[in-house]
């Protein structure tokens, strides 16, 4: 069953109009961190100046929620160079007049390296199962992905294994690997949730992922963990693959605070 809507419509070169299933699990009104994240990787991969370059190190900072309106993305290279480039984006809320996510992308260049891939999971997504979303949750960007769950569960706090699957982002528009892998990547604190989700939220104020390479095919695998102390600070990391092997490494910093009544 593929994902009931895409992620993003576009409306003119860089300006952008969320469907629905962009929206975060916390709120309707807000978007999940994996569609904007995707976002500012594709206005990266845009610039002229990227050229044959890949990312290999994309860092993402939330500076706060991303609405279900019109945002708009920029991207430029803030230090050039031969081997290696950094490259900054920033997706601006148009309502507001106002930046609500920056990034930072390393570009590497595209050449054969000495390593080799450590051999593919002892599991696929057919091997997984699909499981209701929690109550406690909104639809929108949970119910456009597809999951199949290896260990773990939305719904069941602790470590998690998932197999996903995200719609395009864009329209008619080709998502491209760096991209796809975002738009999944984020959901690592969700996948590995160490607190009930009626009592807690947990939300990421960034996301770092180091691609180790660009992942081949529609799915990817998630084996993630959360872990807390006794203060306000969580780190939710994860390993994520493609059905050939490793692709990549993520890390997100979790502000874990008590969920209000009714919220």
């Amino acid at each position: 069953m593929r994902a009931p809507s895409p992620g993003l419509s576009a409306e003119g070169a860089e300006t952008f109009d969320p469907l629905p299933s962009t929206a975060g699990p916390w709120s309707p009104d807000a978007q999940h961190g994996g569609p904007p994240a995707a976002l500012l990787a594709r206005a990266v991969e845009r610039l002229p100046e990227a050229g044959d370059g890949r990312i290999g190190r994309f860092t993402v900072e939330l500076l706060g929620p991303v609405p279900l309106g019109p945002v708009a993305a920029t991207a430029r290279v803030v230090r050039p160079g031969r081997s290696v480039q950094l490259a900054a984006a920033q997706l601006h809320d148009v309502a507001r007049d106002r930046v609500v996510a920056t990034a930072a992308a390393w570009l590497f260049p595209r050449t054969a390296g000495p390593g080799g891939d450590p051999g593919p999971l002892p599991h696929t997504p057919a091997d997984g199962s699909a499981h209701p979303r929690p109550q406690a949750w909104h639809g929108g960007y949970l119910d456009a992905i597809e999951w199949r769950w290896i260990h773990g569960g939305l719904e069941r706090p602790g470590s998690g294994v998932v197999w996903m699957r995200a719609p395009a982002l864009v329209v008619g528009e080709p998502t491209s690997p760096v991209q796809r892998l975002l738009a999944c990547v984020d959901s690592a604190s969700g996948a590995s949730a160490a607190l009930d989700v009626r009592e807690w939220g947990f939300l990421n104020t960034e996301l770092s992922v180091h691609v180790l390479r660009e992942p081949i095919g529609d799915w990817l695998c998630l084996d993630a963990e959360t872990t807390l102390a006794d203060g306000s600070v969580g780190v939710a990391t994860s390993s994520v693959y493609d059905e050939r092997g490793l692709v990549a490494r993520s890390a997100q910093a979790l502000l874990v605070v008590p969920r209000r009544a009714g919220s």
